[in-house]
C-alpha cells in the first residue's frame, strides 16, 4: 500500500466549531494535527510552530487575519468555510495569499484534498489548478454560471496565472 501524502505532515486546523475539528482529526488521521478552536491560540500556534498547511475557517476565528500571519511565515494556508462561501470572500482570499478556498460542503474529500494540496506544494505545482479542475462545477453551481462575471478582469488574470503556472509545472 502507498503512504499517504499527508502522513506525518503537521497540520494546524482553525474553527471555532469542535464537532469540524472532530471530523477534521478523523479524516486527517494520519497527519500530525494541531488544532485552535479561537484566533488567539491560533495566532500563538502561528507564532510559535512550523505547519506544512494550515486550514482556516474565515468565521468566529478571524481567519483572514491568521491567513495574513501563514503568509507572513510562508505556512501555505487554505481555507475552509461554510458561512464565508461566496465569490467576495473567495476573491479576497486568493488577493490575500491561500493556496486554496475549500467547502466545508465537501468535507468527506478533505483528505484527498489536503493530500493533493500538499503534493502540489511540495512539487512546486500551482495548488489553485487542484481546485479549479475538481470543484469547477461545484462553484458554478453554488455561485450561478456567470460568477466570475462580476470582477470579470481578476478572474481571467487569474486564470492566465493559473494556466501559466501549469504549463510551466509541466516543462
Amino acid at each position: 500500500m502507498k503512504p499517504s501524502r499527508i502522513a506525518g505532515k503537521r497540520i494546524l486546523a482553525v474553527d471555532d466549531e469542535p464537532d469540524v475539528l472532530e471530523t477534521v482529526a478523523e479524516i486527517l488521521d494520519e497527519a500530525v494535527l494541531e488544532t485552535a478552536r479561537d484566533f488567539k491560540t491560533a495566532a500563538k500556534m502561528l507564532a510559535d510552530g512550523s505547519y506544512e498547511l494550515a486550514i482556516l475557517d474565515v468565521m468566529g476565528v478571524d481567519g483572514l487575519t491568521l491567513l495574513d500571519i501563514c503568509v507572513e511565515k510562508g505556512i501555505p494556508a487554505a481555507i475552509f468555510t461554510a458561512h464565508a462561501m461566496n465569490v467576495q470572500t473567495f476573491q479576497k482570499v486568493i488577493e490575500k495569499g491561500a493556496v486554496s478556498f475549500i467547502p466545508k460542503e465537501r468535507m468527506a474529500d478533505l483528505h484527498h484534498f489536503v493530500s493533493a494540496l500538499i503534493a502540489a506544494i511540495e512539487s512546486g505545482k500551482e495548488p489553485w489548478k487542484i481546485l479549479f479542475d475538481e470543484l469547477a462545477v461545484y462553484f458554478d453551481e453554488k455561485f450561478g454560471p456567470d460568477w466570475k462575471q462580476e470582477n470579470k478582469a481578476f478572474w481571467d488574470e487569474f486564470t492566465d496565472m493559473i494556466k501559466d503556472r501549469f504549463a510551466a509545472d509541466r516543462r
